[in-house]
């Protein structure tokens, strides 16, 4: 009995010691085949996923700067044509908006009183003339006085005023333009009574047109004679109109803190016309073949930028730039990167230094 016992016992120790054993020798293969993993891949499945991000070459290009304003157009000569004379409008020879050169006729006035006084100062100056010579005969004969002489001398040159006065008088009975222009009021109508001083016509001259600007003083450093000039006007969507600048007052106004600056802008095709308002860009300076980013890539914190930079493992660290000119969403880096490098422009919020980005967007260099 005792010894039946002791073989079942010897039976089931055999089969707990198969059981070991086979354990042991799993554990040793896979003990193996994990020693035959590449150690690279290992530490790769221990890392925490990239994370996606747009980004873009750092481009090279042109940046220039501009000042960037509003101004009305102005016409630069503008003169109100008045009446010479008294007396009533006979013609109108022309209308608003007729060019009219310089001495042109714009409207007659009545001319019979003023001719008769022509002819009544003309009589009198010739008889005039004629009893000065008989006294200068005399004078140099000793027969009359020099009081005398000098006296009838005298009232010729007086009666030569006169009548060269009452002469120009029918002269500005032909209202003439003193501009050549546009004619851009009429004042008056034939059949009106106009009186000296009265006003009668307004021309405006549309060469050159003129646009002002009240510049804030801090790029009063940067502005100067000659710099080009481009404008865009309301009136005329999709055009440009060049020109440069001629004057720059050199008074600060305290009150806005502005100066004065006025440019010259060509005209083509009789487009322009003053009133027109517009906008005007001022090219001061220029930085060719840059580094240039887009406006997105940069993060400003603390008056300090920075950007994410990815390398060519895919991580990406951030770095302080230096910016410089901007326009159309493009700004000039003076340091930091260099042309060719990658840097982010979205989710940039999402990183830190040296973390794992995957790029799932080449973004498009837009023009600077």
């Amino acid at each position: 009995m005792m010894s039946g016992m002791g073989g079942k016992a010897v039976r089931r120790f055999g089969w707990a010691a198969v059981i070991l054993a086979a354990l042991t020798l799993q554990g040793c293969m896979d003990h193996a085949a994990g020693s035959d993993q590449d150690p690279k891949q290992a530490a790769d499945a221990k890392q925490e996923p990239a994370i996606p991000v747009e980004a873009t070459s750092v481009a090279s290009s042109d940046v220039a700067a501009f000042y960037s304003g509003t101004a009305t157009l102005e016409a630069d000569e503008q003169a109100v044509v008045v009446a010479q004379i008294t007396g009533v409008v006979l013609e109108i020879e022309v209308e608003e908006g007729d060019f009219v050169e310089a001495g042109q006729v714009l409207a007659k006035v009545e001319t019979n009183r003023y001719r008769l006084e022509v002819e009544k100062a003309g009589a009198a100056l010739k008889r005039l003339e004629t009893d000065y010579q008989r006294k200068k005969e005399l004078f140099e004969k000793e027969l009359v006085s020099a009081d005398d002489f000098e006296r009838v001398s005298a009232e010729m040159q007086a009666q030569q005023a006169a009548y060269d006065l009452a002469r120009l008088d029918l002269e500005y009975t032909n209202i003439r333009a003193p501009i050549s222009g546009y004619v851009s009021e009429r004042m008056v109508r034939a059949g009106n009574l106009v009186k000296l001083h009265d006003p009668v016509y307004r021309i405006t001259s549309y060469d050159p047109l003129l646009a002002v600007l009240h510049v804030p003083e801090r790029e009063l450093s940067v502005l100067h004679k000659g710099l080009e000039v481009s404008m865009s006007l309301d009136a005329w969507p999709g055009e440009s109109f060049a020109g440069e600048i001629i004057r720059i007052s050199p008074v600060v106004d305290p009150g806005t803190g502005t100066f004065r600056v006025t440019a010259r802008v060509g005209d083509r095709d009789r487009m322009l016309k003053p009133g027109l308002f517009g906008r005007v860009e001022i090219l001061y300076d220029l930085h060719e073949n840059v580094p240039v980013i887009p406006r997105s890539a940069v993060i400003t914190e603390d008056e300090s930028s920075h950007v994410f930079v990815i390398d060519e493992q895919g991580a990406a660290s951030r770095r302080a730039v230096q910016l410089g000119y901007e326009r159309a969403g493009m700004i000039e880096v003076r340091d930091g990167v260099t042309t060719g490098e990658t840097v982010v422009t979205a989710g940039k919020s999402s990183l830190s230094d040296g973390v794992r980005v995957e790029v799932i967007s080449i973004g498009q260099q837009p023009r600077a």
